[in-house]
């Protein structure tokens, strides 16, 4: 039987969006309450009834999140224009190595503004 895993994470911070056209209101300094959800697929273990600890998913994405949360996104290293896109990206290429099973990372900027990633480079 497969199962998929879905956990959800906040953090707060400030970016600006550098390469959008002259005149835009987002190459200003601006913030969110960003939302990310992280969905784990897999095989459930028959003898446990589950395909992992959800404290896995956590433990991956706490370093993150220490160096999101609360920071200037344009400063962290991979994230120098950072679109909701490239952040989901990113949270893709730090997440794959400890995560197996990994299918998909949503970033909401806002409550009706997201992006699903799918490990697709």
């Amino acid at each position: 039987m497969r199962a998929r895993l879905t956990k959800i994470f906040h953090f707060e911070a400030a970016h600006t969006l550098p390469t959008l056209p002259d005149g835009h209101p987002c190459q200003r300094m601006h913030g969110h309450s960003f939302k990310v959800v992280v969905h784990v697929e897999g095989e459930v273990n028959e003898a446990i009834g589950w395909v992992y600890d959800h404290k896995e998913i956590s433990r991956a994405m706490a370093p993150l999140l220490d160096l999101l949360d609360h920071s200037y996104l344009n400063d962290v290293e991979g994230l120098e224009s950072p679109t909701i896109e490239r952040i989901a990206a990113w949270f893709w290429r730090k997440l794959e190595p400890s995560l197996p099973g990994l299918k998909e990372i949503c970033v909401h900027e806002t409550p009706n503004s997201s992006c699903s990633f799918y490990g697709e480079f």
